[in-house]
This record gives C-alpha cells, structure tokens and sequence, in this order.
C-alpha cells in the first residue's frame, strides 16, 4: 500500500499505511490496540467534520440537522453544536445524550413514532424547537402536555408521501404501509394538519417525510420532495397559511466495498432538491449514516484461525448489520506488512452463532496470524450504535483521533456494567 489514501471511500480521509501498519488520525493502530485494546472503534474526527460541512456548503440557506441515531455521543453532540448544526433524536435516551453534550434545545428535533408521555413531557419542558408528529394520538398527547406546561410547542407533521424508495425492505419508510408517519393519500396527514392549526399549544412550523436509508437513486428524493412542495402548497392554500419549511429526511446512501463508484454527494442532491422546491421554501435534511459511516474504522485481534475462518474478538454484538441484513463489509490486515500470497477468509466474531459473520470472503495474506490486528472500515454508523451485550460481552469503545491524539469518547463497557443491571 502506498503512503496516500489507503483505498477510496469506505476509509476516513487520515487513513494511512506506514511501515505496513494502518494509520488513523495519525496513529498507528497498534498503539491504539496496545493502550485500549480491541475491539475498538477509531473514528477520525476531521473527516466527520469535513463531511458535516460539505453538508451545510450544500444546503446554505437551509437547516442540517444530524440523525443522531446513526451513532451518537456527547462528544459527537459537541462537534456539532460548535458547527452550527441541529440534531435529530429519536428517543429519550438520545435526548439525554443531546442534553449532556450541551446542544441547545431549540436546535433539536425529536423524532419518533411511539414517543411515551414521559417523554414527551421531558422534550416540552427542555423546550425543543421541534416535535415532529407521527401519529393523531401524539398530536393529542403532545399537545396535552403543552398545554398543562403552558407552552406553544413547534411541531412538525410526518407525511408519508407514496414514495418507495429503491433500498432494502427494512429501510424503506416513505411508502403508505410503513409504520411511519400519516398518509397524504388517505387525507389522514391533511387531518392532522387541521388539528395542529386549531389546537392553540401547538404551532406548525413545517412538514417532514423520510423515505428511507441507504438510497442511491436521487430521482426518489425529487419524486418525494416535488409531492411534499405539492401537499404543503394545498395546506397553505386551504387554511390561508405559510408553512415555509419542509424537512426532507436522510438516507443519502453510502458504499462500504472497495472500488465502487462514488457514492452521490450533498451537492448531488441539493441540485436535485433545489431544481424542485422553490426558494420560498426553507429546505431542511437529517443525514447521519452519510456523515459518520465513512469516518470510523472498527479494529480487532485475531484469536484463532481455522482453514478459511479467521476469528476476531468482536462479532454480531458489536456489527449487527450483516447477520440482520446481509450487510457486506470488506476487511485488511492492518498490523504489519506480508509478503504472502492472498487467500480467502472468512472473518468471523466470538459468538455462539453460526451467523455470526463480519465479512464474508475477503482476500487477506495467506501468512495471517494470532495476534494480527483486523481492519474493517465503514464502521461509523449503525455499529456501536446498535450494539448489544450478547453472550454478555462488553460492548467496545469509541476512540475519536485528531492531530496525533486519541481521546475516548466511549469507554469499553465492563464486566462490572454488566453486572450492575442484575437484582
């Protein structure tokens, strides 16, 4: 490998090779292994503020917010409020997260579509700038809630806008049998609009559509966008109104394969947008796994390995994606150098399943060893986020690298956190 990038996109913009050995951040990951161990997440924190820019460059006049759902840390929240963005948070634990972090409540949206009372109340009385509904009986709710606290609270109705979006079944939500949102077709959405308007603790002060993640086809955001322009002109039409403000969702998708082509960017998909909502519009995007994705590389140990399997001390509770969706990653040797011919593995985790797969047939040198140091990139989003404790294994840390220095922003779970949960 040479000295420049070390593949393409699936890496963080510091990835490196010197000496045969991964550089992130300007670290080697062997001294990140020997003084955190592994697994671990390192996610260089330039490029995740590079790519949160390149979103605010594309969308000037308009409002980012970050989907926090993607991977969210108090660190993380603090990036982004030094960069001027709002965040999304989808539950009351994300929003604990937003408040430890120091984000300002105005610049939150709260997503969601079972949010309890609890909850509800707890965004209210915090003063999120938005709640976006997601169904009649939370408009209730929510608007109950205001009104005990004496409050005006912002809100935002979810449409579904008929769009089926090419991506995976589990990711699509802009469809009318998604569990998301209040139908345009059925006039359900329009409903909900009429109830916003006339209830007097709470103030429209946009609409929101989302349909779905890992999208490449940019003419399914244009669809989306051109029939939510078209409901929000018959709503200002109707109730003499300015609504001003659609949030088109996330999902711009990302590649996690060497040599694809490159993935569409946030320029590529304002251009869409711009060419469809008109500038009295204020448009407003939530991306996050085409933020993070790319920035973080998961590294683990190799324990044993057995003819094509290639065991690491990770697996299915720390990357859930490829046993719950197929998801495929690619992985190197990222410790030293070899010489040796490549042959195909099988990385497989530590757990008690036979799914319990990372990447599925890799080329790797046929020399590969205990103790070799595994490199998976295109780890940001959806990993540490959606990790578990199965078979009771401690979750890792996330090491966020920047200039030469490592800082842990997510320390590794212990046996004793484990423990501290059971009566």
């Amino acid at each position: 490998m040479s000295s420049n990038r070390v593949m393409d996109q699936v890496w963080p913009l510091s990835a490196r090779w010197a000496d045969g050995e991964l550089r992130l951040g300007g670290i080697g990951v062997g001294e990140l292994a020997r003084k955190i161990g592994t697994p671990v997440y390192v996610l260089d924190e330039d490029d995740f503020r590079a790519r949160c820019a390149a979103w605010t460059s594309a969308f000037p006049g308009g409002d980012v917010h970050y989907g926090g759902k993607a991977f969210l840390a108090p660190a993380v929240v603090g990036w982004l409020r030094e960069l001027g963005m709002s965040l999304d948070v989808c539950s009351g634990g994300e929003l604990a997260i937003a408040q430890r972090g120091g984000m300002p409540a105005g610049r939150v949206v709260f997503h969601g579509n079972n949010k309890s009372v609890a909850e509800i109340r707890r965004a209210v009385e915090w003063g999120v700038g938005c709640i976006v509904l997601d169904s009649l009986q939370e408009l209730e709710r929510v608007a109950a809630v205001a009104r005990v606290l004496g409050v005006r609270q912002g809100v935002m109705v979810r449409v579904k806008p008929g769009v089926d979006a090419d991506t995976h079944a589990a990711w699509a939500t802009g469809g009318e049998r998604t569990k998301f949102g209040l139908s345009a077709a059925s006039g359900e959405a329009a409903e909900a609009v009429r109830r916003v308007l006339a209830a007097p603790s709470l103030e429209l002060v946009g609409l929101h559509s989302h349909i779905g993640s890992q999208i490449f086809d940019l003419g399914s955001f244009g669809t989306a966008a051109e029939r939510m322009v078209d409901f929000l002109r018959a709503v200002e039409r109707t109730h003499g109104v300015t609504v001003g403000r659609l949030d088109l969702g996330g999902g711009l998708g990302v590649f996690y394969l060497p040599g694809e082509k490159a993935a569409p960017s946030p320029a590529d998909l304002a251009a869409v947008l711009h060419a469809v909502v008109p500038e009295d519009i204020q448009i407003a995007l939530e991306p996050g796994r085409s933020i993070v994705a790319a920035t973080t590389v998961a590294v683990y140990e190799v324990g044993t390995v057995k003819g094509r399997y290639l065991s690491v001390d990770g697996g299915m509770s720390d990357n859930p994606r490829p046993a719950t969706y197929g998801a495929a990653y690619t992985a190197v040797l990222a410790s030293r150098a070899s010489d040796a011919a490549p042959a195909p593995f099988t990385v497989v985790g530590k757990h008690c399943e036979t799914g319990d797969i990372l990447v599925d047939g890799v080329d790797l040198p046929g020399d590969v060893r205990a103790g070799d140091l595994i490199a998976i990139p295109c780890s940001g989003a959806y990993q540490r986020a959606a990790a578990s404790n199965y078979n009771q294994i401690p979750r890792p840390p996330v090491v966020a690298v920047r200039g030469g220095v490592a800082r842990v922003i997510v320390r590794r779970e212990t046996e004793e956190d484990l423990l501290r949960v059971f009566v």
